[in-house]
């Protein structure tokens, strides 16, 4: 199995796939949270799965909002884990961002 690692931001508040920023996890959170949380999102994304293979539309939505729910809870989407003032570019492109010339700068950065 191979283990894919994306480059993370100097500030440590996003990593890059495909030249896109994600928002990471609170780094804030207590271990157990993390945990605890991570389990929680994956046990929501199987039901997203299974509710697609079923074709289960009320079911879909469920699970949709509990992997939503658990991505809140981690810090990845909802109000931003950081303290600065800084707004949040989750999703937004890297190179359109206040860390274009660090992206550009990476070797192999991607469009």
């Amino acid at each position: 199995m191979t283990v894919t690692t994306y480059p993370d931001t100097p500030d440590g508040r996003y990593f890059v796939v495909r030249g896109r920023l994600w928002r990471k996890s609170n780094p804030a959170l207590p271990e157990a949270e993390r945990i605890q949380r991570v389990s929680e999102l994956m046990r929501a994304r199987a039901l997203v799965g299974s509710a697609r293979r079923e074709g289960d539309p009320a079911a879909l939505s469920q699970a949709r909002k509990a992997v939503n729910d658990a991505k809140v809870a981690l810090g990845e989407r909802g109000p931003v884990w950081w303290k600065d003032g800084s707004p949040d570019l989750n999703r937004h492109m890297a190179r359109t961002t206040i860390y274009a010339d660090w992206f550009a700068g990476l070797a192999g950065a991607e469009e």
